[in-house]
């Protein structure tokens, strides 16, 4: 049985708790608003994640393949390269052909599969040397079966009534074993194989389900690992409570995601998009930073290629993460076209499209974001306003400012083409219209029309 990815049994989860009128927004628990003392890498201001598929990036599927792609990747404009898991997978109750990254056997070494310690480092460095930075995935909440933990610490794991490793409760992931977080040696153990990578160069972690680790355990992550170096440590979860204060510079948007494939398919509105900015915008301190993404790793394994989830709309919601506010992530392949769902446990390399128009198109939003302060990430970029409009049903607009620079977005998130008859006097001024490359001035001399999922960014 193939393994149930995360975001599904989290978005399983979502929906039983927002049934039950008990979500993290919902009437019945409204959160405070967050204080963050998190103190960014001050790389991370306007920076652009891109998640990196080793297994599936090229038809070698190792470290030197990936490196001829590097080129490519800073001509895109993109910054910091997350890498799915690099390490060891375990041999013992093995998913498929080749397995799960997600089941790691050493937490200090690299997958055979993909070069050795020496390929990474060489790749590290080129990454480093073009003005890239490199974060690891870390898995904290299992290792596989046979990692040698183990052998040599058995107590560092859960046990089932008989006294036997047993899987995470309530999944089907049978090929780890969950680890226990009560354990301090565990947890001095995970500080130093963190350190490894660090020490070698590594410029942070993004954290895959870190439910069952103790919050205070990131929080001395970041000092530990900030004695070294600045890093840039991403949480995959969206309580804002859980470590946001002093561990996590960033979380997973994953409702605004699912939000986002909801409208896109007529399920909901931009109302219900405007409700939900209002929550964030009460929650969430402009200097949080918050990943928002199209898709991902386990979104296009399981629940389907952008495409056939968001149809049509694919640009105007990319413009949506890449202007608002949060930090945009690109998946492997997603700049290309990607068509397919890229299998899990066996090889199926990407088949790279270098006529799509997307790369284009994705080359200029991040060009937009790097260059126009407004954008930028946290307190280094503006706020979003959001810009009242004739056609609200319809229309999501907002402008962001900062230090003299200011963007407007205007986005048709229907399937209807719309026309626009003013906007707010406090935007009056001289723009030029991003995509179309022309001069244009607010107050409109005639209507801003719009077509079914148009998208315009006027740039001051």
């Amino acid at each position: 049985m193939e393994k149930l990815p995360l975001s599904i049994l989290v978005l399983f989860l979502a929906l039983a708790i927002t049934i039950a009128g008990c979500s993290i927004f919902g009437k019945k628990k409204e959160l405070k608003p967050l204080i963050s003392t998190v103190v960014h890498p001050e790389w991370s201001k306007n920076s652009v994640l891109y998640e990196v598929n080793v297994r599936q990036y090229t038809d070698q599927g190792t470290f030197s393949a990936f490196a001829g792609h590097l080129p490519r990747l800073k001509a895109l404009g993109v910054d910091v390269l997350w890498f799915m898991p690099t390490y060891p997978i375990g041999i013992i109750n093995k998913k498929g052909e080749l397995g799960s990254y997600y089941s790691v056997r050493d937490y200090m070494n690299v997958n055979p599969e993909f070069g050795n310690l020496d390929d990474f480092k060489t790749l590290l460095n080129k990454a480093h040397d073009m003005g890239m930075h490199v974060i690891l995935d870390w898995v904290p909440n299992h290792t596989s079966w046979d990692n040698k933990l183990t052998i040599e610490h058995p107590d560092w794991y859960v046990k089932d009534a008989s006294g036997k490793f047993t899987p995470p409760l309530g999944t089907d992931w049978t090929d780890v074993i969950q680890l226990d977080w009560s354990k301090r040696e565990l947890q001095d153990y995970m500080i130093d194989a963190m350190k490894f990578w660090v020490n070698m160069g590594v410029d942070g972690f993004r954290i895959d389900h870190p439910h069952n680790t103790p919050k205070e355990f990131w929080e001395r992550a970041r000092t530990e690992l900030t004695e070294i170096k600045p890093v840039l440590l991403i949480g995959e979860i969206e309580d804002p409570t859980f470590s946001l204060e002093k561990g996590f510079d960033m979380n997973y948007a994953w409702e605004m995601h699912h939000l986002m494939n909801s409208v896109a398919q007529g399920k909901d509105s931009v109302n219900k998009l405007v409700k939900y900015y209002e929550r964030e915008w009460s929650v969430y301190p402009n200097n949080v930073y918050r990943l928002q993404f199209l898709t991902n790793h386990d979104e296009n394994s399981w629940a389907g290629t952008i495409d056939s989830l968001m149809g049509a709309s694919q640009r105007a919601f990319a413009t949506l993460i890449f202007t608002g506010q949060g930090v945009p992530l690109i998946y492997s392949g997603q700049e290309a076209c990607l068509n397919k769902k890229i299998k899990f446990f066996v090889r199926d390399p990407i088949k790279w499209d270098d006529s799509c128009s997307l790369t284009g198109f994705y080359t200029d939003l991040i060009s937009l974001k790097k260059q126009n302060k407004a954008l930028w990430n946290g307190d280094a970029g503006g706020p979003m306003i959001k810009i009242a409009t004739n056609k609200d049903k319809a229309v999501f607009a907002f402008y962001r400012e900062k230090d003299g620079n200011r963007v407007v977005v205007v986005l048709n998130l229907s399937k209807k083409p719309v026309a626009l008859k003013s906007f707010p006097a406090n935007l009056n001024g001289e723009y030029t219209d991003y995509f179309a490359r022309l001069k244009t001035t607010l107050p409109l001399t005639d209507s801003l029309k719009l077509e079914p999922w148009g998208y315009k960014v006027l740039v001051k």
